[in-house]
């Protein structure tokens, strides 16, 4: 699938201003997404337990298909 590299930065650049917060006078970002949008996604059966010791979160079927559509629809060229 091509899809547009511009896009995605400023997708990444948006989302770590959602979880930015300011250490003096700098702006600085955590590296993972908001737990509260990932407990969202959860709750709709899109992903599995966010809260698990593991690095990564698993996809349902569901959320696999949508989260394509859904970059394709954002990122596509």
């Amino acid at each position: 699938m091509n899809y547009s590299k511009e896009k995605v930065d400023e997708a990444v650049l948006a989302l770590l201003w959602l979880t930015s917060y300011s250490d003096g006078p700098t702006t600085r970002a955590w590296k993972g997404h908001d737990w509260d949008a990932f407990d969202r996604l959860h709750q709709q059966g899109l992903i599995g337990n966010p809260r698990s010791k593991a690095k990564s979160v698993s996809l349902s079927e569901e959320g696999a298909e949508k989260a394509k559509q859904l970059f394709q629809k954002m990122f596509g060229e």
